[in-house]
């Protein structure tokens, strides 16, 4: 299974962006982007990759001692930024440092259980809202520009949440993942919540 570690914003969090995001899917070129679904929309720590079922029990335990190490953190949706011209994202502010020391925990409880985070890079908080699609030749500075004085209401995230990546079963080219939260810690000293399926 496909599964990354992520902070889900509250839906008021997510409404508010997606207002946000009515100018800027109205600027030119916006067709030319594969927008990503509001239900999909997370602050990733770490992306794990595929996962054997076996590792899963070892991950969760370490996966619970890291949130119970850290947070809840305060945070909020704002302003934007582009990698390149190939993905749109939505930042974060708040207390970005110790969300970074969550993300280095998580990593870490990853590589300990066998399944290693394929990013190493660092952390840094943006929820992907666009991505050009194949083939498109698109600028995104307009994008992240038009995105830069959002600024949405202060949030707490107070949990960790493994999920899992769900391939799209059409095989349609540009048709994207869905996501399921398998497991969910709240962050700090407390106990691990299943979630129910969906």
């Amino acid at each position: 299974m496909r599964l990354f570690v992520a902070l889900l914003p509250p839906p008021a969090a997510l409404a508010e962006l997606d207002a946000g995001l009515t100018r800027v899917r109205g600027l030119p070129d916006a067709d030319a982007l594969r927008w990503t679904a509001r239900e999909g929309w997370h602050l990733t720590l770490a992306f794990l990759g595929e996962v054997p079922e076996e590792t899963r029990p070892d991950l969760d335990e370490r996966l619970a001692r890291a949130a119970r190490r850290h947070g809840p953190y305060e945070l909020r949706l704002a302003g934007g930024g582009r990698f390149g011209d190939r993905t749109l994202w939505a930042g974060a502010e708040g207390d970005l440092t110790a969300v970074g020391h969550l993300a280095d925990s998580v990593r870490a409880a990853a590589r300990r259980a066998g399944a290693p985070a394929a990013e190493e890079h660092g952390f840094h908080a943006h929820l992907t809202l666009a991505r050009a699609r194949q083939g498109a030749r698109v600028r995104l500075r307009p994008f992240a520009d038009a995105l830069a004085d959002f600024r949405g209401s202060s949030w707490t995230a107070g949990t960790l949440s493994l999920v899992a990546s769900i391939p799209p079963r059409s095989g349609v080219p540009g048709e994207q993942p869905h996501y399921r939260s398998a497991v969910s810690w709240p962050l700090g000293p407390a106990t691990a919540a299943r979630l129910p399926e969906r």
